[in-house]
């Protein structure tokens, strides 16, 4: 895992968040990721596997729709180094990262940047 992973993350996450449908699948898909994975561990701790089966299916729906959102992107996301790499920055960026890039006003700046470049 990167040392400086949130700083690095955030620095680099207007260059990879710029197409505005990428940024709307964001703005719905990263609360399905952070309402899901805590569902999942807990209602699996729990033994409530139906639940966690929910949870479960949030997070690989949010992940996979942002997945196919950044293929809109015209700057690709860093490639992972490892499995280890991939959970700690998929992890970062709905907890962390992209909340920081929606209070700090870079959503708002990524989004109307991308309208004026609407083809």
């Amino acid at each position: 895992m990167r040392p400086d992973l949130l700083a690095w993350q955030f620095e680099h996450y207007p260059l990879d968040h710029a197409d505005r449908a990428n940024l709307a699948l964001h703005a719905v898909t990263v609360p399905m990721f952070v309402l899901g994975l805590p569902l999942f561990v807990l209602a699996l701790a729990g033994g409530r596997f139906a639940l966690a089966g929910v949870g479960f299916v949030l997070v690989l729906l949010a992940l996979a729709a942002q997945g196919r959102g950044h293929r809109r992107e015209q700057h690709a996301p860093t490639p992972f180094r490892s499995r280890g790499d991939m959970i700690a920055r998929l992890v970062a960026e709905q907890f962390v990262t992209f909340p920081r890039f929606v209070l700090s006003g870079g959503f708002a700046r990524a989004w109307r940047a991308a309208g004026q470049h609407v083809d």
